[in-house]
């Protein structure tokens, strides 16, 4: 059951405001909800946020003072600039986590996505890795990828920061490593970590171990479930294969806690044409195909709850910041409002979307996401 969440003044209020008291004009809280409660009407850009604050600044003085109005969107981009992620990120997670008391049991999808318009001169566009509880669809925490790293520096990072006790930690390929399986392990959580050709002696003994199992199935074993959907003029079938015979991998001692490893193979039919694919994976979990096939569906299905609508309903792709921190905090800010999307519960029907376009119409249903009534 999830919680009613921490009111956004409680979650702004821990980070430090990193302007001069001196000359301060905007109160920090107060900046950080006008952006809040813009991102929720539908509001992008800085530019869209300054004009949804200034048509809006009546209803928004109900509940915040803002003794000097709206800040323009320089202004804006300078704040959003200056704040410590890393002290945004911290806060941001204690309000998901006072949302999601418990994350014992879950599936917890970790993955990255690039801001590819964040790119400027001499510096990397933003990559943020995020932990994604597959369940509840909600954002629990995340880190940006350092210039010239990648995810592998990221992902402990982003670990320690989780309270994972009891959880099932998925990656991609980019993320198998043996130090992060550690370090999965480490956190009292099990891994399901995807192999590809980045380990590369690993994925060979995976396929040739398959490959003499189909030969014999009967005389290997083995456990086994499939699932079939259907739906939209398309057939797919997934049968998930999983193994315990350790000894045929390419040196299984360098992955802590190791207990088996699944073979997921997919059919898929559209109109008349079928093309099938073929992925392997290694777990500390022990050998249950429906709990392998679970875990890796749900992993995947964070495409579309997460990247997808950061894309398509946030324009994150679209986001052309620069300066500093400011792409990072609001691309923050952004996750913040899809989980107060998630926790909607008015029952209003529609996507993301049209329920964005429901909050600059209706005070009452922005007040509603927001906590305020």
């Amino acid at each position: 059951m999830l919680e009613k969440p921490l009111a956004l003044s409680g979650v702004f209020v821990s980070i430090p405001d990193p302007r001069q008291s001196s000359k301060v004009t905007y109160d920090l809280v107060e900046v950080l909800v006008v952006v809040v409660c813009a991102v929720i009407c539908g509001a992008d850009t800085l530019v869209e946020i300054e004009l949804w604050g200034k048509e809006k600044l009546d209803w928004l003085r109900r509940y915040v003072p803002l003794p000097h109005g709206i800040p323009s969107h320089d202004t804006l981009g300078r704040i959003l600039a200056m704040i410590d992620p890393e002290a945004f990120g911290s806060a941001f997670q204690r309000w998901a986590v006072s949302v999601v008391p418990a994350l014992e049991g879950q599936v917890i999808a970790i993955d990255g996505k690039t801001s590819r318009r964040s790119r400027s001169k001499g510096q990397d566009p933003l990559h943020l890795v995020s932990a994604f509880a597959a369940q509840y669809r909600l954002v629990v925490g995340q880190e940006a990828v350092a210039d010239k790293s990648n995810e592998k520096t990221a992902i402990p990072a982003l670990l320690e920061t989780l309270a994972l006790k009891g959880c099932v930690v998925t990656l991609d390929a980019m993320g198998t490593d043996p130090k992060i399986a550690k370090a999965i392990r480490d956190r009292g959580a099990d891994y399901v970590l995807a192999v590809k050709d980045n380990q590369k002696g690993l994925a060979e003994s995976i396929r040739d171990f398959f490959q003499a199992f189909q030969d014999a199935p009967d005389k290997t074993p083995h456990q086994q479930c499939e699932t079939v959907d259907k739906a939209h003029g398309r057939l797919e079938v997934r049968r998930c294969y999983v193994f315990d015979q350790l000894d045929s991998l390419d040196r299984p001692q360098r992955w802590p806690d190791l207990a088996c490893f699944a073979v997921v193979e997919s059919e898929r039919t559209v109109a008349g044409k079928t093309t099938r694919e073929r992925r392997f994976y290694i777990s500390s979990l022990p050998a249950d195909a429906e709990r392998l096939a679970s875990a890796v569906r749900q992993h995947w299905a964070v495409e579309n709850p997460l990247h997808w609508c950061m894309d398509v309903v946030f324009n994150d792709d679209q986001m052309r910041l620069r300066t500093r921190h400011a792409a990072h905090n609001l691309a923050l800010l952004k996750q913040m409002v899809l989980n107060l999307f998630r926790l909607d519960s008015t029952k209003r029907r529609g996507g993301i979307k049209a329920r964005r376009l429901l909050a600059a119409s209706s005070d009452h249903y922005r007040a509603q996401l927001l906590g305020w009534t």
